[in-house]
């Protein structure tokens, strides 16, 4: 199996802690900084806050760890039990979560604002890599053109059907199914900070696999967030400050099928063909379910939409990078 997998997201450039899932240090004489670690999707996630109160702090860490599992519940389409492999299994799902209708919703929307270039039923083609080149002794090549097009043939956006008063979601033709990869970190990010927020806590940094900034430090201090080197995405190419704001990153490299690195996770809907693995792109938004799917959606766009989709889509700036650091900056 040549499936490579790694951490294709932003990362936070401060200082690591490592062992347990809560962690407290002093920062000055008013507040400490909490930080936890787990997963999200698979993910590696952090939160990081800042509070005077540890038993306040645990409770609404607790909290927030109830609402990333409710969510993954919807959302993963590992588990045979979430809303998303219902779906796809079935072809329909009704009394579908709130939550999990209004994600599908935005994602159409985001397929309708870029004119298909991000369409979140690609899941079939997706499968397709995963079979070819986890099986044994794979064409390197890749998947054989008549089945990328047999694929191809069960995606299009606009054949998802939602009836939000009823929860039902479904689709128009047999053998759809639908990949929420690149809007459910950003949405259970956006989730988990509001219940955070609603325990008390303002200073804050969340990242269930997008990194959110709630207000400044208390030293007055933005967070610096780092963008991965899509060559070695333990590394920064450069970095960020932000505060109310969300930065989340895409490329290729997140997940790589071949060990040549010419087959990537990003498929693009209109060709088939994945998206290069040495490029990665950083949107900057007030939410990180927007930040989350601009930034997939801008690996595959071509170069003269980038700035139409990311003010339609309400982002703010995308920063392309590669192994050699920035290459262009677009903002809305």
């Amino acid at each position: 199996m040549t499936v490579r997998i790694t951490r294709r997201r932003a990362i936070t450039v401060l200082a690591a802690c490592a062992g347990l899932p809560l962690m407290m240090k002093a920062t000055n004489a008013q507040a400490r900084m909490i930080r936890w670690e787990g997963t999200t999707l698979g993910a590696p996630s952090t939160i990081q806050l800042y509070h005077t109160d540890e038993s306040k702090a645990r409770a609404a860490l607790a909290a927030a760890q109830g609402e990333l599992a409710r969510l993954e519940g919807m959302f993963s389409v590992y588990r045979a039990d979430s809303a998303l492999s219902a779906l796809n299994r079935d072809g329909s799902i009704d009394n579908a979560p709130a939550e999990f209708v209004e994600l599908v919703s935005h994602a159409k929307d985001l397929a309708a604002i870029s004119d298909g270039v991000f369409d979140p039923t690609i899941q079939p083609v997706w499968k397709l890599y995963f079979e070819h080149f986890t099986a044994a002794k794979s064409d390197p090549a890749g998947p054989a053109r008549k089945d990328i097009d047999a694929a191809l043939a069960l995606v299009n956006w606009r054949d998802i059907e939602i009836d939000a008063a009823k929860g039902r979601v479904a689709f128009a033709r047999h053998g759809m199914a639908l990949t929420l990869n690149a809007r459910a970190q950003g949405y259970i990010t956006d989730k988990v900070a509001g219940v955070l927020r609603a325990h008390g806590f303002t200073q804050m940094l969340v990242d269930m696999g997008e990194p959110r900034a709630m207000e400044a430090k208390p030293d007055g201090s933005a967070w610096h967030i780092g963008i991965a080197n899509p060559a070695d995405n333990s590394k920064a190419v450069t970095a960020v400050d932000v505060v109310n704001k969300c930065v989340s990153t895409s490329g290729g490299y997140g997940t790589i099928f071949d060990e040549a690195g010419k087959f990537t996770h990003i498929i693009d809907p209109r060709t088939g063909l994945t998206a290069p693995a040495m490029l990665g792109v950083t949107v900057i938004a007030d939410t990180a379910t927007i930040a989350d799917g601009v930034a997939t959606t801008l690996i595959l766009a071509p170069e003269h939409k980038r700035q139409q989709i990311l003010r339609a889509a309400g982002a703010l700036q995308a920063i392309f990078v590669t192994p050699d650091g920035v290459i262009a900056t677009v903002t809305a």
